[in-house]
Parts: structure tokens; C-alpha cells; sequence
């Protein structure tokens, strides 16, 4: 069961002067993209069929991630009178479908399927603070701490789950590099842009490149040089690296000018 509930959150502070609008499209796209955790379970179990305990976890991984998206829905509508959570939700799933009927990981083993997750729970976790730290309104602050600690726990779950599997599966290096490559490409695919655009832009036709942009010009500028080395490191243990080294360090500083650079075209 989750570790906190809405009487956590001080809903009674809520001060619109204090809100970025820009934060709060981000709310609105990230409430849907969490909410949509159902899909990922089933998939998920699949893939670990047999495997008990992990998908006993995977269970309560799930009510957590929706809880986040109901906590993140409630404040958009707190936000915004105009912003129907459950109609953009209905929107998102019907127009962003994965596919779960699989035996087999897509990442092609179960450590890579672990290592793909590890790399999407950096992403919430650091999204999650960079917000946490960027925002002055008091209810959204509440929020986003709360749900950055569980995103860090999830990571940590599913490293146990790569260091497990790999004891077992001896995935090689390269392999496990490709598979983060992969996964942080798609980090501008269809999941992101569509939510961006189900929670703020549903009259107009979707277009992902319009979609992505807006997103990416609201969510990058939340970033610090301290989020993106925080990011690399978590990445580079996710993938069998070091964490602490050279390369690490080399690695955080071309992500924060990457960062940078899309953040100033966007």
C-alpha cells in the first residue's frame, strides 16, 4: 500500500500567485503518464512470470504510481477549474497503447528490462525534485517531495532487481550500454508529447513536434547542474558502471551543456 495518502498534503495552502504556469502543464502531463501504470504491470508480469516476490512488488509499485497520478490530477484541478483529470486521462489511454501481451522483454533479457526501468525511475525522481525545488507554491512543493521518494525507492527496487538477474543471466557490458542508450532515446518518443498535449492541448491535432517542444521547454528549465550529475550517476550504477569515476564525472558535464542546449532551442 502507499506510504502516504491525501490528508499527507497541506491542500488548504494552495496559493495560485506562487504557481509557474509552465509547472503547472507539467502537472497535468505527468498526472496522466503516471496514471497509466496499470499497462506497464501487466506487461511487466508478464515478463517476470514465476517470479514471485518481484511481482508482488511490481503490485504495489503500481498503486503507488497512481496514486501519484490522483494526487497530481486533484491539484491540476485545484489549479485550474478548466482541467478535467479523468476526460484527459481517458484521452491519453486511448490514444497512447502499449503492447502487453509478451512472454519476453523487449530490452531482450530481464536484466535490461530492469535496467530500462532503473533509467525511467532516474527520470521521475530527478523530475520530481527539480519541480520540488524550482516551485514557491506550498501544495505542488508537498506533492512532488512526496512522490520523489517513492520514484527513488522504485529505483532502488529495480536495481536489486538488475543486480539479482544479472547474478543469474551474465549480461554482458555492451549489452547493458545499449540498452541504456535505447532507453534514454526514448525519452522523446509518443509517451510524453501525447500526455503534454491530452493535458493541455486537446482542441488543437496532436503534433509530436510541436508537443514534444513545449514540453521540453517547460520540463528542462526545472534542471541544475546537481540534478544532471545526479542523473548520470544513477544511470551509470543502473548499467554495471562506476558511479564515482572519471567517466561519471566527464558524462554529467556533457549532459548538463546537452541540457542546456535543448533547453535554450526549445
Amino acid at each position: 500500500m502507499p506510504r502516504w495518502s491525501a490528508d499527507n498534503i497541506p491542500w488548504d495552502q494552495f496559493d495560485a500567485r506562487k504557481l509557474h504556469p509552465d509547472h503547472l502543464a507539467l502537472v497535468k502531463a505527468a498526472s496522466l503518464t503516471e496514471s497509466n501504470a496499470a499497462h506497464y504491470t501487466v506487461y511487466l508480469r508478464n515478463v517476470f512470470k514465476g517470479d514471485a516476490q518481484l511481482t508482488g512488488l511490481l503490485g504495489e509499485w503500481q498503486l503507488e504510481e497512481e496514486q501519484h497520478g490522483r494526487m497530481l490530477g486533484r491539484y491540476a484541478e485545484l489549479a485550474d477549474a478548466t482541467f478535467h483529470y479523468a476526460e484527459a486521462f481517458q484521452a491519453f489511454k486511448d490514444g497512447y497503447v502499449i503492447p502487453v501481451d509478451v512472454e519476453t522483454s523487449v530490452r531482450g533479457s530481464r536484466v535490461g528490462e530492469l535496467q530500462a526501468r532503473c533509467i525511467v525511475e532516474t527520470g521521475t525522481s530527478s523530475f520530481y525534485t527539480a519541480m520540488a525545488e524550482a516551485t514557491e507554491e506550498p501544495v505542488l512543493r508537498a506533492i512532488c517531495r512526496r512522490i520523489a521518494g517513492d520514484e527513488f525507492r522504485h529505483y532502488r527496487m529495480f536495481l536489486d532487481g538488475v543486480r539479482q538477474y544479472q547474478e543469474m543471466e551474465r549480461v554482458p557490458l555492451w549489452s547493458r550500454l545499449k540498452v541504456t542508450i535505447g532507453r534514454v532515446r526514448e525519452a522523446d518518443d509518443d509517451e510524453l508529447a501525447f500526455a503534454f498535449h491530452c493535458g493541455n492541448s486537446r482542441e488543437q491535432t496532436y503534433d509530436h513536434a510541436r508537443s514534444n517542444r513545449a514540453y521540453a521547454q517547460a520540463a528542462y528549465r526545472l534542471y541544475r547542474r546537481h540534478h544532471t550529475e545526479k542523473v548520470v550517476g544513477m544511470i551509470f550504477k543502473a548499467s554495471g558502471l562506476n558511479s564515482r569515476g572519471w567517466l561519471s564525472r566527464l558524462a554529467a558535464r556533457w549532459a548538463w551543456s546537452k541540457l542546456q542546449d535543448r533547453s535554450a532551442a526549445a
